[in-house]
């Protein structure tokens, strides 16, 4: 089996990026897996990790057949995201393992793991959609608006001079800073 190692530290002046990978290189020697591809990225809490994202191309390509952490939050930027790759990997068929939290997806008992973690995904996603309804039944419910506030719709007297002045809907939009299509809609109420 090939496998990707992946290691991440917030810091640059953080010392445990040795410390991940031997750990990990252990473990896969232990499995006997052959190991493929070892990833270092610093960054703390970044929104893009372009090594981790190449390395999701790699198992999509089926380049590897699993990858391995170190800790769960070494991998994940949050719960939704954690769940939402590792939920991918699954279902492509690659294996993911967390060290710290002995969470090993390639073997039987993982992957039962990984369907009651979609499982509580789902459960969380669900709960989440009640709750923004019932919110906003509530401020309804007390009068207050919901949504975007109207702001295309307030220049409707201004699109309709500037198109009378020989404007075209494009030359509107960009001068209004509003959307061609705001345009259009205000033109034909």
């Amino acid at each position: 089996m090939k496998v990707a190692l992946y290691a991440r530290v917030s810091t640059h002046d953080q010392q445990t990026l040795p410390m991940q990978l031997k750990a990990m290189r252990v473990y896969a020697k232990k499995r006997g897996w052959k190991i493929k591809t070892e990833i270092q990225e610093i960054g703390s809490g970044a929104k893009t990790r372009p090594k981790r994202e190449e390395l999701l191309r790699q198992a999509r390509r089926r380049d590897i057949d699993a990858i391995v952490v170190w800790r769960l939050d070494r991998w994940g930027r949050s719960v939704s995201d954690l769940i939402g790759s590792v939920r991918e990997l699954v279902d492509i068929g690659v294996g993911f393992v967390s060290l710290t939290e002995a969470l090993d997806l390639t073997t039987s008992a993982g992957k039962a793991m990984a369907g009651m973690l979609a499982v509580f995904a789902e459960f969380e996603r669900d709960i989440l959609r009640e709750r923004v309804k019932a919110g906003i039944a509530h401020s309804r419910e007390k009068g207050k608006p919901h949504g975007r506030p109207a702001t295309a719709s307030l220049k409707a007297a201004e699109v309709r001079r500037l198109k009378h002045q020989g404007m075209n809907n494009s030359e509107i939009a960009r001068k209004l800073k509003i959307g061609r299509s705001s345009v259009i809609r205000a033109l034909q109420a």
